[in-house]
């Protein structure tokens, strides 16, 4: 069947990326999820910076086979390793987010001290957005950045949560208010943190219910002062580096969801096939080849959504037209991770409860996280509606 949306040189990379993280992933899977080994991610985001596959989003520094990397070729880098594991890949999402500010938006001594670590897999970095009070409204952010003229300096003050590779991460994007009297949210503004920053700390660990082995906490800011060339883009330009940042995270977190949503549904197709009940096999009962069909057509129109969207971004789409197509792929994939996962554990039954049978509990964890980071399902549904009733402002 003819692909209408990946051509032939994506899906050989496809293959090509597959078989690498078969090798280099794979292996350490189980020390991830196991024991939370930390040691395992960075193993693994090394041999991946070592290979260039960090550099797919910067065409400008990719030296690999590809003529023409992108978006394309990092969502189907997200895809194949969230399908081996989520947790890893949310280490290297999380790095790639970071990454772009520093390409499109730093100057060029910052992004020269703090990029080619992150692309060539030595360093990670953060993004820190999420607060106590402000989630998907980030007009409730509070984290202040303010300019000391007399000392050339931004000064940090605030704390952010929910932040993946906290305290772990060489370099945390950092987003915040710099104009109080602005009205809430349209004066942002972002700035460069490295760790080892005095006033820098790390306050709590969370523990999740899935993503074993992903760094994710609290980052505080207590006078955190940094040199003003420190600061991305102009001040006060902080939203619209966060509304680029957004469309390259949501269609990445496509990919995240079609990895996940494709594992569960490699597990109960093959259960449904081999395990017999009642005399013929599981899969010839109607209430489980249903579910089977509707897990196969949710994850081939998640994958459409998700890499169109990639292909408008590669082709140059303006990022106020590209946030209804990467909202569209962001929700469609992981809801669909997450109906896989769930339909994956009732076929399998008591087999789908169990780490003694097989990932499908671990994929059922971890695919939870999916539909509420990078922003919710409701963010995405509010998104999409925006753009289809321009004449009016939908209600949050």
């Amino acid at each position: 069947m003819r692909d209408f949306i990946l051509d032939a040189s994506d899906r050989a990379f496809q293959e090509e990326i597959r078989t690498f993280l078969a090798r280099e992933l794979a292996p350490r899977a189980a020390a991830i999820e196991d024991r939370d080994d930390w040691d395992a991610i960075k193993a693994a985001v090394a041999a991946l910076g070592g290979a260039g596959y960090l550099r797919l989003m910067f065409p400008d520094l990719y030296r690999g086979s590809l003529a023409k990397p992108g978006l394309t070729h990092a969502t189907i880098l997200s895809e194949e390793a969230s399908a081996i594991n989520y947790a890893f890949e949310t280490t290297i999402a999380t790095a790639l987010s970071c990454a772009y500010p520093l390409h499109r938006h730093a100057s060029p001594p910052v992004r020269d001290r703090y990029l080619p670590g992150i692309v060539d897999g030595r360093t990670v970095g953060a993004i820190c957005v999420t607060e106590p009070d402000a989630g998907s409204d980030t007009s409730r952010l509070k984290t202040r950045i303010d300019f000391d003229a007399a000392r050339n300096e931004f000064v940090v003050n605030g704390l952010k949560r929910y932040i993946s590779n906290a305290g772990v991460a060489d370099v945390y994007i950092v987003y915040g208010v710099t104009d109080a009297a602005a009205a809430p949210g349209k004066i942002l503004s972002a700035v460069v943190v490295p760790s080892g920053t005095d006033g820098l700390t790390f306050p709590r660990r969370y523990t999740f219910m899935g993503r074993r082995g992903c760094v994710v906490g609290e980052v505080a800011f207590d006078g955190c002062r940094v040199p003003a060339d420190h600061l991305l883009g102009a001040a006060g330009g902080g939203t619209r580096i966060m509304v680029e940042m957004f469309n390259f995270e949501r269609v990445i977190l496509g990919g995240s969801g079609l990895g996940v949503a494709r594992s569960a549904f490699d597990l109960a197709t093959a259960h449904a096939q081999r395990r017999e009940a009642f005399g013929e096999k599981l899969g010839c009962k109607e209430l489980v080849w249903s579910s089977i069909a509707e897990m196969s057509w949710r994850i081939d129109a998640a994958e459409l959504l998700t890499y169109r969207a990639a292909k408008l971004y590669d082709a140059g789409t303006a990022p106020r037209a590209l946030m209804k197509a990467a909202a569209m792929a962001k929700l469609v994939a992981t809801e669909t991770a997450t109906f896989c996962a769930d339909r994956t554990v009732q076929i399998l039954g008591g087999d789908g409860l169990t780490k003694e049978y097989g990932r499908a509990e671990q994929i059922y964890r971890d695919a939870r996280a999916l539909p509420i980071v990078g922003g919710t399902s409701e963010m995405a549904r509010y998104l999409i509606a925006s753009a289809d009733l321009p004449t009016i402002k939908p209600g949050l």
